[in-house]
């Protein structure tokens, strides 16, 4: 690495100098002084002497370790060890930070700040590092008594409950409305159903179960991820396969596709939108926005458009796209699907829906609009200047490349 020999460098800017601070150690362990090394690299003596001495003991910098200090690369343990918390009684007694003790140790700061929190004494406040790792053994060992467990009065109000065929969340209700001002009374319905399911625990008897209205003898989840059924029929192309040419607007003829629905979500409006040229199309769905019914409108409407100009289709993951195998089959045009909750990937179809609110408020019957009021929407969004167009519009930009 070389640097040539300059004047002090001026602090334009806050950019960490980490070549410059590797240099200037590089330099000292070749022998030379502080003050020619600064001048070699082009930092202020102080800079040099702040990297190898810290800051200055006072202010948010009090009792920060030399700027040169390196963290062991070995990733420290989920828990805090008894030298680290000699190390956090030892730095609290030298006025550090908790940021510079967490720095040192190579842990979050609120890691810190709830060691010393957790840990202190009640009355004086002083940290005491065998206290505090005698309290955290003690909060280690597994599994803890549950809070029904813990609680008779608590635990025979319930099974009395139970025996009497209520439901965990009936039982908990009552619970605040027998005991108001007592919290230690008040539980969640998933702890009385955990404290019937988990084995080992004996908080609750295990005939009791048979009371529930299920009848269970384990916790079923809703959804098991070995269990869950494909989305659709056909299986999906996700948008990580979608062309390159897609990607970046270089090739018309890729759409984004979107419904905006109406009121009580009994009506919608089919939404397209050309990537390249924002140039939008709506769909009439007087019958609903099952699938085969968007599908047909987006086959007419695919159909209505040059080939060259339809090469693509991405859509979110909404049931109304169920068949989407069918709709490739009749056109030849593949569909891709967004990722789960990231309707960013459809940002045109998305800012295009919000324009679109202007002329479809929501909470309204959607099925009002007739397809010639659709057209006459779609035709003044293609008229509005764009300025991601260079302020063309979007109908100016198609008619260019349908003449090319």
């Amino acid at each position: 690495m070389d640097f040539e020999i300059r004047r002090v460098r001026a602090n334009h800017t806050t950019r960490p100098l980490v070549r410059e601070r590797e240099e200037y150690f590089r330099l000292m362990d070749q022998g030379l002084s502080s003050a020619e090394a600064c001048r070699r690299v082009g930092i202020n003596h102080r800079t040099g002497k702040r990297w190898r001495n810290g800051r200055n003991p006072s202010g948010r910098n009090k009792a920060a370790p030399p700027a040169n200090a390196v963290v062991p690369p070995s990733a420290p343990s989920r828990y805090l060890s008894e030298a680290d918390r000699l190390h956090i009684a030892d730095r609290l007694r030298e006025k550090a930070t908790v940021r510079a003790i967490a720095a040192e140790l190579g842990r979050s700061p609120s890691t810190v700040s709830r060691e010393i929190r957790r840990n202190r004494h009640p009355d004086s406040g002083a940290y005491s590092p065998h206290a505090a790792q005698a309290r955290a053994d003690a909060r280690k060992p597994r599994p803890k008594p549950g809070r029904i467990g813990r609680n008779p009065e608590l635990r025979d109000f319930i099974q009395d409950r139970l025996d009497r065929k209520w439901s965990p969340e009936q039982i908990c209700q009552a619970l605040r409305d027998t005991f108001p001002e007592r919290p230690e009374m008040h539980v969640v319905h998933e702890t009385v159903y955990q404290a019937l399911y988990v084995q080992g625990r004996g908080e609750l008897r295990r005939e009791l179960a048979g009371a529930l209205r299920t009848g269970h003898a384990r916790r079923v989840p809703h959804r098991q991820a070995a269990a869950r059924r494909p989305r659709f029929a056909t299986p999906m192309v996700m948008i990580s396969e979608r062309p390159a040419e897609a990607e970046d607007r270089a090739v018309p003829g890729h759409w984004e596709g979107d419904l905006i629905i109406g009121k009580d979500g009994a009506s919608a409006i089919g939404t397209l939108v050309e990537r390249a040229t924002r140039y939008v199309m709506l769909l009439h769905l007087p019958h609903g926005r099952a699938a085969e019914h968007v599908r047909d409108a987006l086959v007419d409407t695919v159909q209505s458009l040059p080939g060259h100009l339809v090469r693509s289709l991405t859509w979110d993951q909404g049931a109304e796209m169920a068949s989407h195998g069918s709709f490739t089959v009749a056109t030849g045009v593949p569909v891709y699907f967004c990722d789960p909750a990231s309707p960013w990937q459809r940002g045109s179809n998305e800012n295009t829906n919000g324009l679109l609110r202007q002329y479809f408020p929501k909470g309204t019957d959607l099925t009002t609009h007739g397809p010639q009021h659709l057209a006459e929407v779609a035709a003044e969004l293609n008229g509005r200047p764009r300025k991601t167009l260079g302020w063309e519009t979007p109908a100016e930009r198609l008619h260019k490349l349908l003449a090319a």
